[in-house]
């Protein structure tokens, strides 16, 4: 669970990342929290990322999704796309995370698509839509992340 062996990178993306030594799957493998909740991205590019997770194991008491593990979805995948638009100079950091929660879901997986509402040089803002099996939407949410300068020897880290 949790593996990243079907993201898709523009290859411009991962040549810029290689050539500083950066494994750019690795990266962007939805880190620790991600990786323990089944999130997989399955596609990635400063214009659109898609990712999976799975209902089961991310529900609440009432056995429906946790609005949480739909806040962790949306802002991974956010923020995978603010630092692909940022480049492998800068690094992204959440800063306002919105999720309004529409349906609950009991089982298979969601999918959130995150695309951009404005990418510009210090901030970038993503709209995320959570939808279940079925296509209906379970979740909508807005991240905004601060993009930074990476510190000095560890770009994108």
């Amino acid at each position: 669970m949790g593996e990243q062996q079907h993201v898709k990178f523009p290859q411009e993306v991962i040549d810029e990342y290689a050539a500083l030594g950066i494994d750019l799957v690795a990266m962007f493998s939805a880190g620790h929290l991600g990786t323990r909740m089944g999130v997989e991205i399955v596609e990635a590019s400063a214009e659109r990322v898609v990712g999976t997770m799975p209902v089961e194991g991310n529900t609440q008491p009432y056995g429906l999704l946790h609005g949480g593990a739909s806040a962790v979805l949306a802002e991974t995948l956010g923020s995978v796309g603010a630092m692909l638009h940022a480049g492998s100079s800068k690094i992204a950091v959440g800063v306002d995370l919105n999720c309004t929660h529409h349906r609950g879901a009991r089982s298979g997986l969601v999918t959130g698509v995150a695309t951009p509402l404005h990418r510009g040089r210090s901030t970038a803002t993503y709209e995320i839509a959570i939808s279940d099996e079925a296509g209906h939407r379970v979740c909508s949410a807005r991240l905004t992340c601060l993009l930074r300068d990476a510190p000095t020897g560890t770009a994108a880290a």
